[in-house]
């Protein structure tokens, strides 16, 4: 089954135990903090192996997402999307003829 998962350990995260965990899957990059790779696990073993190299302490935010289940957080949550507010339309509280 392929997986991508998205990842932020945060500054002081254990981004080098991370990367050779993706290498062993032979995971390829898709982007920012993104990396795809194909496993016969399910998402629950994926998770579990990941718990031996997260540390929740450090507040990580790890996403994982196949075709079939779509995504979830297996740490953290979703937050504000900085983007957030961009698609407003400034209203001055004139009207005007067109």
């Amino acid at each position: 089954m392929r997986y991508w998962i998205s990842y932020d350990l945060g500054l002081r995260g254990n981004y080098d135990q991370l990367y050779a965990w993706f290498d062993k899957y032979n995971a390829r990059e898709c982007g920012d903090s993104v990396a795809t790779f194909l496993s016969e696990k399910t998402r629950e073993q994926l998770a579990k192996e990941l718990s031996q190299i997260v540390d929740p302490d450090k507040n990580p935010r790890i996403y994982i997402i196949t075709m079939k289940q779509g995504g979830k957080f297996i740490y953290g949550r979703r937050k504000p999307a900085p983007w957030t507010g961009y698609a407003q339309v400034l209203d001055s509280g004139e009207e005007r003829d067109e």
